[in-house]
C-alpha cells in the first residue's frame, strides 16, 4: 500500500504490473487468459496419440473390420481429448474433391455480407453440371447453403469471385487461411475441389479445418441441414437435399462435407455426437460414392466404442 501511494511513475508502473500478474495467478494459472480465437486454435492443435495407453484398441468391437476399408487415408479424432483413435496415411497429400468447399464456406462467412446479392455470370459457369445457371441471382446466405448442401461447383466459383473480387485473389485467401491454421500439407487451387494437381490436402490437415469450422455456429448450422428450400431473387425456389447421407442415416451426425471425383475417389469429412462424445473423421480415397458413407459409419462406430471403453477406465 505504501508503494502504491507514492507518486513516482516507475512505482505506479510496477504496481500495475504486479496487479496484472496477481490477476493472472488468481485464475489458477500463470498466463494471461486466451482470447476465443486463441482457444479455437489451441483446440484444433490438440492431438494426442496416447489412447492406446488406456484402451487396448484391437480388443474394441469393430477393430477387425478396419483392415478391409478401401479408403486410402483417414484420421478419426475425439474432439474433447484430441485422441487420435485411428489413422491411415493421415499425412499423405491427396486430392480432397469437394471437401475443398469447407474452406470456401468458411471464408465466405468470415468476409462476406450474408445480405449481399450474387449473380451467376458466364465467367463462373464453369462445370456446366451445376444447379445454378447464368443469370440466376441469390442472397449470399442462400447461395452458401446451396453450395454446401448440393455441393454445387459453379456456386463455389460465384462465391469465390464475390468474396475475393476475382478467383485468383480468393485462392490466395484460401492458402493464407490454410497457413494460419497450420495446414502444412495443403494447397488450394480452386474453390470447389475439381481435379487439379495443385489442389490437395491430407486427412490430418482437413481434421484441423473441420474442427475449426464447426466452432463457427453458422457453419455448423449449414452443414447439419439435411434439406432446405433455397429462394432465388426472381421468386423461384430450389429444393436442396444434402449430399451427406449420414445426416439422415447415422444417429448423432452433425455434418460435414462430401467429396467425389474419379481421381479423388469417395471423400467425406464427418462429425457425430453421442453420449457427450464428439468425433471428427476425414476419409479420403474410398472406392466409391457409397463406400465413403459405409466406411465412415464403420469408423465412427469403432470410435464411439473406443471412447466408451476409455470413459469406463476412468470410473475404475
Amino acid at each position: 500500500m505504501y508503494l502504491c501511494s507514492m507518486k513516482s511513475p516507475f512505482v505506479f508502473l510496477m504496481c500495475a504490473l504486479c496487479m496484472l500478474l496477481l490477476s493472472c495467478f488468481a485464475c489458477g494459472r500463470g498466463d494471461i487468459a486466451l482470447t476465443p480465437e486463441q482457444q479455437r486454435l489451441q483446440k484444433i492443435a490438440l492431438l494426442d496419440t496416447t489412447i492406446q495407453d488406456f484402451v487396448r484398441l484391437d480388443s474394441v468391437p469393430g477393430y477387425d473390420r478396419l483392415a478391409g476399408l478401401t479408403a486410402e487415408a483417414w484420421m478419426l479424432v475425439d474432439d474433447s481429448t484430441g485422441f487420435i483413435i485411428s489413422q491411415k496415411n493421415a499425412d499423405k497429400k491427396l486430392y480432397m474433391a469437394s471437401i475443398t468447399k469447407m474452406m470456401t464456406c468458411l471464408l465466405a462467412l468470415e468476409h462476406g455480407n450474408m445480405a449481399d446479392t450474387v449473380f451467376i455470370t458466364d465467367d463462373v459457369f464453369v462445370t456446366k453440371e451445376s444447379w445454378v445457371k447464368p443469370g440466376d441471382g441469390y442472397l449470399l446466405d442462400n447461395l452458401i447453403y446451396e453450395m454446401m448442401l448440393m455441393s454445387d461447383n459453379d456456386a463455389a466459383y460465384a462465391i469465390a469471385k464475390h468474396i475475393g473480387g476475382d478467383t485468383l485473389t480468393f485462392y490466395d485467401m484460401m492458402n493464407l487461411k490454410a497457413q494460419y491454421l497450420g495446414m502444412d500439407s495443403t494447397h488450394f487451387a480452386n474453390p470447389n475441389g475439381m481435379p487439379n494437381d495443385s489442389n490437395y490436402s491430407s486427412a490430418n490437415d482437413l481434421i484441423r479445418l473441420a474442427r475449426y469450422c464447426l466452432c463457427d455456429s453458422t457453419f455448423a448450422d449449414i452443414v447439419a441441414t439435411a434439406e432446405k428450400d433455397i429462394p432465388l431473387l426472381d421468386g423461384r425456389h430450389m429444393p436442396c437435399q444434402n449430399t451427406n447421407l449420414l445426416l439422415t442415416s447415422y444417429e448423432g451426425s452433425i455434418g460435414i462435407k462430401t467429396g467425389y471425383t474419379r481421381k479423388a475417389g469417395g471423400c467425406l469429412a464427418s462429425a457425430a455426437t453421442h453420449d457427450e462424445t464428439t468425433l471428427y473423421l476425414v476419409l479420403l480415397g474410398s472406392r466409391s460414392r457409397t463406400s465413403r458413407f459405409k466406411e465412415s459409419a464403420l469408423l465412427m462406430d469403432y470410435g464411439f466404442h473406443v471412447m466408451k471403453a476409455f470413459n469406463e477406465t476412468k470410473l475404475k
